[in-house]
C-alpha cells in the first residue's frame, strides 16, 4: 500500500519568527484523527496532528483500565480506506480488547505513514481566529505557536474524564484513578480493598475484570443498568477471509443502517406479531451476544412506553436468573425507573455473577450517596466510612462537548465556545458551529457520532464530508466556510424535533449531559439515524454546500 506523498516539499511550517504555519492543524489522533491526516496530507495540504498521548490511539491510548475492549465487531471497527488494508490486519476476535485495537490503530498509522506527522505529548491550549488573517492562532501548553487556515478538532466524544467528582479526593491515603486515566504500567491490585464507584459500561468492565484478583471489592452503584452477555468468539484466519470476502459489501451496508453496523431494525413491526413471534425475536438478538439487542430488534422500544416496559422487563427477567433472584442484589443491580435502550447498554462478561462472591459487596448509592473521600476511604450519608486501599472512577466523563471546552476556542469577535456551551449547546450538523469559521469538528455534538454510532463509521463519514468542504472551497478560491447562523437553528431544531417523542429525552443519563452538573440539557448525540444524517450530509455537498457561507 502506498503512503501518500508527504506535503514539506509544498511548504514550510517553520518560520524565523517562531511561528509554524500550515494549512491545517488536526487535535487528536485517534480513529477520526489519524484518518482526517490521513485524507488531508491525500490534497496535498501541509498538515500536523497534535495529541496530548505519547502515541496514537485516542480513547484506546487512554483506556487502557482492565476489561476494556470494544463492543462493535471487529469486521465493521474499520477504516473502509482499501481493501488491502482491511485483509491485512487480521483481529483476534469478535470483539478485540484495547491492547490489540491501540496495536490496531498503530499499525494504520504505520502503514500510512502518519506518525512523522504527528507531534505527540502535546496538548493545544487555545486557538483564537484572526478576523484579520483568517486563519486561527493556535497554542500549545508549552507555548509553541501555530498559524493555521484550518482546524479540524477530533477531540473524540469521550475524552473529557471527569476526575475531581467528590470533596475530599486529595485527602485519600491510598490511590485514586479514573478509567479513562489508567497508567501505561498498570496497577497491582491482588489482594487490595477496591472500590469502584460506577457501574456502566466502563465500571462493569473494570469489575468482571478484577473481581478474581482483589482481596475484596466495594461496588459504589447509583443508576443500575440493563446488560446483555457478550459473546465473544475467537476468529481464526478463515474467519478473517470470509469478512474480507465480504469488504465492499460491509463497506455500504454500515453506511445506511440506523446505528451504523451491519444489522439493523429489520424484525418488522411489534403491532403486527404475536405476543410469541415477538419473544422468538428478542430471544434470537438476545442470543446473537452483541448491541442488536439494542439496535436491531424493535425501534418501537424508543418510543411506545408499552413496547419499552415488554422489552424491558424481556431483559430484566434474564438479570433476575442470573443473581439467583437474591431480592437485595436484583433491586441495587436491575432498573426498574427507566428503559431499556435509553441508557447505554453495556455488554458484559459474567458481570452480574460477580456480585454472587463473597468478597464483593454492592453499595446502594440511592439510599446513601457518597457524602466525600477521607483518609481512609469513602464516607457515604449514612456516615458509614467504606475503607479500602485503591479507589477506582468509572464515572464517566463531559461527553461530546467537554474535549473543546477544556480548550480555549474563540471565534468571531472573541466569542468564546465554552461560554457560549455553557449556556447551550448548539452545532450545525456536529460539523461546525456558528461564529467559528473554519473550525471543522467530528464527534460534537449533535451528530449520530457523538454517542449512537458504531464510531468508525460514523466518524469517517464527517471526515470525509470536512474533507469534501475544504476541497470544494479551496477550488472555488474560497479561503473561509463557516456555517450560518440560520442553517444551525434550522439543524437545532430539527435536532430537537427527532429527539422529542423518544423516551431518551425523558431519562437522565450521560446522552443527555445529566452527569455534568449545571450542563445544559439536549440530546448530544442525532437519533434520526446514521443513514439519514449521511443523506443529509451528501445532499449538502451535491448542492454546492449550502447553510455554509464561504468566501
Amino acid at each position: 500500500m502506498n503512503a501518500p506523498v508527504h506535503p514539506s516539499h509544498l511548504s514550510d511550517p517553520n518560520s524565523p519568527d517562531g511561528v509554524t504555519r500550515l494549512d491545517a492543524v488536526v487535535i487528536g489522533a485517534g480513529v477520526a484523527g489519524l484518518y482526517q491526516l490521513h485524507r488531508l496530507r491525500e490534497m496535498g495540504l501541509a498538515v500536523r496532528a497534535y495529541d496530548a498521548a505519547s502515541g496514537v490511539g485516542g480513547t484506546w491510548y487512554w483506556n487502557r483500565y482492565p476489561g476494556a475492549r470494544f463492543d462493535s465487531q471487529a469486521e465493521v471497527y474499520q477504516y473502509w480506506i482499501s481493501e488491502e488494508l482491511y485483509k491485512a490486519w487480521k483481529p483476534s476476535e469478535r470483539f478485540p480488547a484495547q491492547a490489540e485495537t491501540e496495536q490496531w490503530l498503530n499499525f494504520v498509522a504505520d502503514r500510512l505513514d502518519l506518525k512523522k506527522d504527528i507531534q505527540f505529548n502535546t496538548r493545544i491550549a487555545s486557538a483564537h481566529f484572526n478576523e484579520d488573517t483568517e486563519r486561527w492562532a493556535i497554542t500549545t501548553e508549552q507555548g509553541e505557536r501555530i498559524d493555521a487556515q484550518y482546524l479540524v478538532a477530533c477531540c473524540g466524544m469521550l475524552s473529557a474524564p471527569l476526575t475531581e467528582r467528590f470533596p475530599g479526593q486529595a485527602s485519600f491515603k491510598g490511590r485514586i484513578v479514573h478509567t479513562g486515566l489508567w497508567p501505561k504500567e498498570g496497577i497491582d491490585l491482588k489482594g487490595k480493598r477496591v472500590a469502584v464507584v460506577g457501574t456502566g459500561a466502563t465500571g462493569i468492565q473494570v469489575i468482571q475484570t478484577i473481581a478474581s484478583e482483589v482481596g475484596a471489592m466495594k461496588v459504589f452503584t447509583r443508576t443500575p443498568q440493563y446488560v446483555v452477555p457478550m459473546k465473544n468468539p475467537k476468529y481464526s484466519q478463515a474467519d478473517w477471509d470470509h469478512w474480507s470476502r465480504q469488504y465492499e459489501y460491509l463497506k455500504q451496508r454500515v453506511q445506511g443502517t440506523f446505528a451504523g453496523f451491519h444489522y439493523d431494525f429489520e424484525s418488522g413491526p411489534w403491532i403486527e406479531k404475536t405476543p410469541e413471534e415477538r419473544i422468538a425475536v428478542l430471544e434470537k438478538f438476545w442470543d446473537d451476544g452483541s448491541l442488536s439487542m439494542w439496535l436491531a430488534t424493535f425501534p418501537e422500544m424508543f418510543f411506545d412506553e408499552g413496547v419499552s416496559h415488554e422489552v424491558s422487563e424481556f431483559v430484566r427477567a434474564k438479570m433476575r436468573v442470573r443473581l439467583n433472584n437474591d431480592p437485595d442484589l436484583c433491586m441495587k443491580l436491575i432498573p426498574s425507573d427507566y428503559g431499556f435502550g435509553t441508557h447505554r447498554v453495556p455488554l458484559e462478561n459474567k458481570y452480574l455473577e460477580v456480585y454472587l462472591q463473597d468478597n464483593v459487596e454492592a453499595i446502594d448509592c440511592r439510599a446513601a450517596p457518597i457524602e466525600c473521600v477521607v483518609p481512609e476511604g469513602i464516607r457515604t450519608a449514612d456516615g458509614k466510612v467504606h475503607e479500602v486501599d485503591v479507589i477506582i472512577l468509572a464515572v464517566g466523563f463531559d461527553a461530546g462537548s467537554g474535549a473543546l471546552m477544556r480548550i480555549d476556542i474563540r471565534g468571531r469577535d472573541g466569542q468564546s465556545l465554552k461560554a457560549q456551551w455553557t449556556e447551550e449547546i448548539r452545532t450545525a450538523m456536529g460539523l461546525q458551529v456558528h461564529g467559528f469559521p473554519n473550525l471543522f469538528t467530528t464527534g460534537a455534538p449533535l451528530a449520530p457520532s457523538a454517542a449512537l454510532c458504531n464510531m468508525t463509521t460514523c466518524l469517517q463519514q464527517q471526515v470525509d464530508w470536512i474533507t469534501g468542504c475544504i476541497a470544494y472551497a479551496r477550488a472555488h478560491g474560497k479561503h473561509v466556510v463557516e456555517a450560518t447562523k440560520e442553517f444551525q437553528d434550522e439543524w437545532v431544531a430539527h435536532h430537537d424535533e427527532t429527539a422529542a417523542p423518544t423516551l431518551v429525552v425523558k431519562t437522565d443519563s450521560w446522552y443527555m449531559g445529566s452527569n455534568v452538573e449545571g450542563k445544559p440539557r439536549r440530546l448530544l448525540s442525532y437519533i434520526g439515524g446514521v443513514g439519514n444524517y449521511r443523506s443529509r450530509c451528501d445532499d449538502l455537498a451535491a448542492n454546492g454546500y449550502p447553510g455554509f457561507a464561504m468566501h
